[in-house]
C-alpha cells in the first residue's frame, strides 16, 4: 500500500470510474471487485478501515443458525435468502483468506432429550441447505464426550450436545486485507478522509465529492462517474447528502461482546445458547486466546455511544452462567467492544431482532448515487459482487463475471498452517510471535520482519505479556495507513480486543514508535497516548469495571524495550 503522502497525491483533484463511501467490510469489498473488473476505483472513509462495524462482529463466518429457525417458522423469504447465500459464501471467505480464517466446531449443550431431537434434525437441514458450501456434517455427541471436549459445562442435567461447523475470521485484519488487496490491484484508498458534500452535472446527477482531510482539515475534490455508498450504519446520512427527500432506510441495532480468560472455560470448540431471555443466540467463542462471549440487540441511531454497558454485561453473564459450572463474574471481563448492525427497514415497526439481516442495493433517480445496504459480514464478497454489477449498468458498460469469488487476499498467497515454522525458522522470534505475526499477516509477516532485519530493537515486544512486535507498529503505520494509536493497538495488532489493560500499557511504547514515523512533537506524542488512556478507562468505567492509568511515554517503552 501507499503512504499517506502518496495516496492523497494519488487521489485529490483526479478522476475515477467509481467512488466508494466507506471503507469497511463491504466498502472495501466493492473496492476491490470494481478494480479487479478494470475499473479506476477510489475508497475514502471518513475515519479508519473497519473502525466501526466491520471490527466489532463475533468473528464468525457463518450461514446464521438461527436465520434458519425463523425462515421455516415464520416463513420468510428474506432469512432464507440470508442463509442460503451465507452458507455458500464462507467457504470462499476460507478460502479466499487462509491466514485469516479457520473451521469452527460450535457445539450446541442439550438438557432436554425433545430439544437434542429438535436441534439434530434442525443442523441437518443446516447442513443439507449448504449443499457443495457444507464444512463438515453434524452430529450428536453423548454427554461423555461433550464433557470431554467443554469440562466446565454445568453437568446436572446434561444428556449431550450437536455438533455442527461453521469458520471463525479476524474481522479487523480480513477489513485490512481487502484494502491491501485493492492497493496492490492498483487501487486508491484513503482513511480519515470524510465526505462534505456532492458535486454534480447539468442533469443533476453526482459527479464530484469535496473530501476533507481529516488529521490536517485540507479539503479536495474527487470526479468520479459513479458513487457508491457503502457507509453502513451511516448510510442515511450520505442518501441524504445525495438528495434531501429521500426517506431513511436504516435501523440500527448495538451488539455487545465481552472477552474472558479462556482458562474459565477451557475449549477449543466454540458453544451456541440457542435461546436467550430476549429470543436470540448466545454464543461463547475460543478467540486469541480469549472466551469471547456475545451479543447483544438494542436498537440504537448513528449518533450514539457505541460501548459494552453494565446492564450488557449482566445480560450476556446471566444466560452464559447457566451453561457453566462455575459461573463467571463482571471482574474477570478483560475486554469487550460494541458495534451498530445496519438493517434495513421497509417501514417495519417491529424490534430490530425482527428485521431480516437481508441485504439492499438503491439506485436514486434523482442523483444517480448507488447504495449498498444491510447484510452481514459473511455476505459482504456477494454484497460487492452485486453492487459492481449494478455499477457498470450505470456505466452502459456489459456485466463481467467477478474475480472475487476465488481470489485469494493479500497475505495468503502460499499461505500454510505450518508457515510460522518458517517464520521460526528464518528469524529469531519466539513461537508465540511466530504464530501471532503468521496470523495477522500471513505470508506478508516476511515484510514486518524485515523490518528487524534493518533496527534490531524492532523486534523486542511491545509488552513483555504479549507476543506482538515494534516493526508492526512500524509496517503499521508504513504499509497500512495506521494514523493513530487505537488504529494500531486495536485493529492492526488485536491488543485492545485481548485486554483493555494491556491496551493502556501498549499505548506508550506505540505512541513514541509512531512519533518517530510520523513526527510528532513530544506534546502531540504525549496528548495522542493521554486521549488513546482516557478512551479505554472510559470504557472501563462504561462496563462497571475499575480504570488503570498508564507509566510516562519513555519509562513504559523502556520497560518493553
Amino acid at each position: 500500500m501507499k503512504n499517506r503522502a502518496e495516496e492523497l497525491q494519488a487521489i485529490a483533484g483526479k478522476t475515477f470510474d467509481v467512488c466508494v463511501i466507506g471503507g469497511g467490510a463491504t466498502g472495501a469489498g466493492c473496492a476491490l471487485d470494481a478494480q479487479l473488473r478494470g475499473l479506476r476505483t477510489v475508497m475514502v472513509d471518513a475515519g479508519d478501515f473497519a473502525g466501526a462495524t466491520s471490527s466489532a462482529a463475533t468473528k464468525i463466518v457463518h450461514g446464521g443458525v438461527r436465520y434458519l429457525e425463523e425462515a421455516i417458522k415464520g416463513v420468510d423469504p428474506k432469512e432464507y435468502h440470508v442463509l442460503i447465500r451465507a452458507l455458500h459464501e464462507r467457504v470462499r471467505m476460507l478460502n479466499n483468506a487462509p491466514h485469516l480464517t479457520r473451521q469452527l466446531e460450535f457445539l450446541v449443550p442439550s438438557y432436554h432429550w425433545l430439544d437434542a431431537a429438535y436441534l439434530d434434525i434442525g443442523l441437518k437441514i443446516y447442513d443439507w441447505l449448504a449443499g457443495s458450501g457444507r464444512i463438515s456434517p453434524s452430529k450428536y455427541l453423548s454427554r461423555e464426550e461433550t464433557l470431554k471436549r467443554m469440562p466446565e459445562l454445568q453437568q446436572e442435567g446434561l444428556i449431550g450436545s450437536v455438533e455442527y461447523a461453521d469458520g471463525q475470521f479476524d474481522d479487523a485484519r480480513y477489513n485490512i486485507a481487502l484494502v491491501e488487496t485493492f492497493s496492490q490491484a492498483g487501487g486508491s484508498a484513503l482513511n480519515y478522509a470524510r465526505v462534505l458534500d456532492f458535486g454534480r452535472d447539468n442533469a443533476g446527477h453526482l459527479s464530484g465529492i469535496s473530501v476533507r482531510d481529516q488529521l490536517t482539515g485540507t479539503q479536495f475534490p474527487v470526479q468520479a462517474k459513479v458513487f457508491v455508498n457503502a457507509t453502513g450504519p451511516f448510510t442515511d446520512s450520505i442518501r441524504t447528502m445525495a438528495t434531501p427527500s429521500v426517506p431513511k432506510r436504516m435501523r440500527l441495532s448495538k451488539g455487545s461482546h465481552i472477552l474472558l480468560p479462556l482458562d474459565l472455560f477451557p475449549t477449543h470448540d466454540a458453544m451456541l445458547v440457542p435461546k436467550t431471555d430476549d429470543g436470540r443466540v448466545l454464543f461463547a467463542v475460543p478467540w486469541n486466546g480469549r472466551l469471547l462471549v456475545g451479543t447483544t440487540e438494542q436498537e440504537v441511531s448513528p449518533e450514539d455511544e457505541f460501548f459494552v454497558s453494565r446492564e450488557d454485561i449482566a445480560f450476556m453473564l446471566g444466560q452464559l452462567n447457566k451453561y457453566l459450572d462455575h459461573p463467571v463474574s463482571p471482574s474477570q471481563i478483560v475486554s469487550g467492544f460494541a458495534g451498530a448492525r445496519p438493517l434495513v427497514s421497509a417501514g417495519e415497526n417491529q424490534s430490530t431482532k425482527k428485521i431480516a439481516r437481508d441485504d439492499v442495493i438503491e439506485i436514486d433517480p434523482a442523483s444517480g448515487l448507488i447504495s449498498i445496504m444491510g447484510g452481514k459480514w459473511t455476505t459482504h464478497r456477494a454484497m460487492a459482487e452485486d453492487t459492481i454489477n449494478a455499477v457498470q449498468k450505470a456505466l452502459g458498460a456489459p456485466v463481467t463475471e467477478s474475480p472475487t469469488r476465488s481470489h485469494v487476499l493479500y497475505g495468503g498467497e502460499g499461505f500454510s498452517s505450518d508457515f510460522w515454522e518458517k517464520l521460526m525458522a528464518a528469524h529469531p522470534i519466539s513461537k508465540e510471535t511466530a504464530h501471532h505475526l503468521a496470523a495477522k499477516f500471513g505470508t506478508a509477516a516476511e515484510n514486518v520482519l524485515q523490518l528487524t532485519l534493518e533496527n534490531r530493537d524492532l523486534a523486542q515486544p511491545i509488552l513483555p505479556t504479549n507476543p506482538a512486535i515494534q516493526a508492526e507498529v512500524i509496517y503499521s503505520v508504513r504499509e497500512e495507513l495506521a494514523v493513530t494509536i487505537e488504529d494500531v493497538v486495536a485493529r492492526r495488532l488485536g491488543i485492545q480486543f485481548y485486554s483493555w489493560r494491556e491496551a493502556i500499557h501498549a499505548a506508550p511504547v506505540v505512541g513514541s514508535l509512531m512519533a518517530e514515523e510520523l513526527h510528532w512533537s513530544d506534546a502531540e506524542t504525549k496528548s495522542a497516548i493521554k486521549a488513546y488512556v482516557d478512551k479505554i478507562n472510559h470504557l472501563l468505567e462504561r462496563a462497571g469495571l475499575e480504570q488503570e492509568r498508564s507509566e510516562g511515554s519513555s519509562a513504559a517503552r523502556s520497560t518493553a524495550v
